[in-house]
């Protein structure tokens, strides 16, 4: 795809915004709007800053949205100015955000009832991924549009994969968020477990990171465990947020996942405790209540 393409992007969030920046950067021309203020770095760059959602999708040929959660984009698509108002066929909507992947579908045939095509593609890797432009990209909807767009995904992600029809994408999203919060749930009671029985935490760390129980959690979310560094990140509420996706969807297709809800339940221990702002890593904390202890603490026995 060549830089004739006009871009937009709606959601210019602590995700959204070094997205948008990467498109920006690559020469694209990009249309862009949030309901926030727009990014001091962003407001300085060559970006064309539009009024409404509208209008971003009346001058862009693809339309990008980074969007906190399902409500948020069915406004922004279909709400007063919104995308939707702006369509004209042959155009591209492309969702980042991880939302419902019923209501994604029933989104995607509304915008292909207009002439054009949807794109769910939720992303994983975090604020660092956004920044970095090493994002995990999750694609659900047609193969043509998701050849069309990859090489702009490209200039946001590294492992970029269509992966089924409209849904799909969100589907998978909701996986990979039942697979980190049951990894920082793992990892945390493995730490609180090892430094509550006398040991170093972060020498227990690096050991178990050569083995089997090695991860990427285990690597980043162990150490921040370890080092008390709670910032996000990718907030808890966020997370919160992901794994009722998850509930609500099981629930609808008779599905029990009792893990899940076991670490949705320690999120919402966090949150009662002020931390919905946390990073997800934070989780820990939760299970450090429960043991009265905190990772790192001398216990002074063995």
């Amino acid at each position: 795809m060549n830089n004739s393409t006009k871009l937009g992007f709606v959601g210019l969030g602590i995700m959204g915004s070094p997205m948008a920046g990467h498109l920006i950067n690559a020469g694209y021309t990009v249309y862009i709007h949030t309901r926030s203020k727009v990014p001091a770095d962003l407001a300085a760059s060559s970006a064309i800053q539009c009024h409404t959602s509208k209008e971003v999708a009346e001058n862009a040929d693809i339309i990008f949205m980074m969007l906190p959660d399902t409500p948020d984009v069915q406004k922004v698509l279909f709400g007063e100015n919104g995308i939707a108002a702006g369509l004209t066929k042959g155009k591209i909507v492309v969702d980042m955000s991880s939302i419902s992947p019923i209501d994604t579908k029933e989104y995607a045939k509304k915008v292909n009832a207009l002439g054009c095509e949807y794109l769910d593609a939720p992303v994983s890797g975090g604020e660092v991924g956004a920044k970095n432009a090493t994002l995990s990209i999750m694609v659900g909807g047609n193969e043509v549009a998701f050849n069309q767009v990859k090489p702009i995904f490209e200039l946001m992600g590294k492992n970029i994969n269509l992966v089924g029809a409209n849904g799909d994408g969100q589907t998978a999203k909701v996986a990979n968020q039942i697979i980190v919060a049951l990894n920082i749930e793992a990892v945390g009671e493995a730490l609180l477990f090892a430094s509550k029985a006398g040991a170093d935490p972060a020498k227990v760390r690096q050991a178990l990171m050569g083995g089997f129980a090695g991860s990427k959690i285990l690597e980043v979310h162990g150490e921040r465990m370890i080092n008390r560094t709670f910032n996000p990140g990718f907030r808890i509420e966020l997370h919160q947020k992901d794994l009722n996706l998850a509930l609500n969807s099981a629930r609808a297709l008779g599905v029990s996942l009792p893990n899940t809800a076991t670490a949705q339940e320690l999120f919402n221990s966090c949150a009662a405790h002020g931390g919905k702002a946390w990073d997800h890593s934070a989780m820990v904390r939760a299970l450090e209540n429960m043991a009265n202890f905190e990772i790192g603490q001398n216990s002074g026995e063995k």
